[in-house]
């Protein structure tokens, strides 16, 4: 019993990212149970006439796993890189990437079957076109990050991105070609979101709107006679995110190492949540 209050603990306490590994988790010991079930009704099948049967299979197909290596290593993958994804953008860029990169390989997965008239092998299934589009969009921002592997050392991210577009690159050569053209699909999104849309800030503010507030009947209003005109409040955060700007610009050119203490310390006070 404590095990299980343990583990609920951890979930509800969880960021996005973690919560999105969880979830894979669970499904995927859900699909080894009902594998038959699973994969004919929320994997993603080849053709415009299968999808309109279950248009849902344009999203649930990421969580088809039939691997349990294909599942291990997108999961190890997504921890890394999305929790470094979550220290330079925020939680609602994160599901806005994930999302949509997923759609995105969707799609592209269908018009490869669609345009070349080739039958495919396999239905689509895994996360592997949203987490392709966390890692291009991360590189494309910070490409001069520096990351420690175990036996190798300290490599830059853009040629960790490099390495996992190319992999994907040479599987839309082989038998389940629509596979590795899903994942191409993915960076292409994660690429232009960062380099051209502006890491998708006018997407993430449809997230930020909030109804605005009703009136209150009862209210009373007073009137000032001598109303004093009030300082921009947003001055202060605008000299912040300047300073944030520069900072990133001297990762990109130069990595984190450049950073000095008082570098490091102010930009991770204003991460972002």
């Amino acid at each position: 019993m404590n095990q299980l209050n343990d583990i609920k603990y951890h979930i509800l306490n969880s960021n996005f990212v973690e919560k999105i590994i969880y979830a894979n988790i669970f499904v995927f010991i859900i699909v080894l149970l009902f594998p038959s079930f699973m994969v004919e009704f929320f994997s993603l099948p080849p053709t415009l006439n299968e999808l309109q049967a279950k248009p849902w299979s344009l999203f649930s197909y990421s969580f088809i796993h039939i691997r349990f290596f294909h599942l291990l290593s997108n999961l190890i993958v997504l921890y890394y890189m999305g929790n470094l994804f979550l220290d330079f953008f925020s939680a609602k860029k994160f599901l806005i990437y994930y999302a949509l990169g997923l759609l995105i390989g969707g799609v592209f997965f269908i018009a490869y079957y669609e345009i070349t008239n080739k039958t495919a092998s396999f239905p689509l299934g895994g996360a592997s076109a949203a987490v392709t589009a966390i890692i291009v969009g991360l590189a494309t921002k910070i490409p001069h990050y520096s990351i420690k592997l175990r036996f190798i050392g300290s490599v830059e991210i853009w040629v960790l991105a490099a390495v996992w577009v190319g992999i994907s690159a040479f599987g839309a050569m082989g038998v389940n070609a629509g596979s590795g053209v899903a994942h191409l699909g993915g960076a292409f999104l994660g690429f232009v979101l960062t380099a051209y849309f502006k890491e998708a800030v006018n997407l993430e503010a449809i997230f930020k709107r909030k109804p605005k507030p009703k009136p209150n009947p009862f209210q009373k209003v007073y009137k000032n006679k001598n109303p004093v005109k009030a300082k921009p409040s947003h001055s202060k955060k605008k000299q912040n995110q300047q300073k944030v700007d520069a900072i990133l610009d001297k990762i990109s050119k130069s990595g984190y190492d450049a950073l000095s203490k008082e570098e490091k310390d102010f930009l991770f006070n204003q991460k972002e949540h």
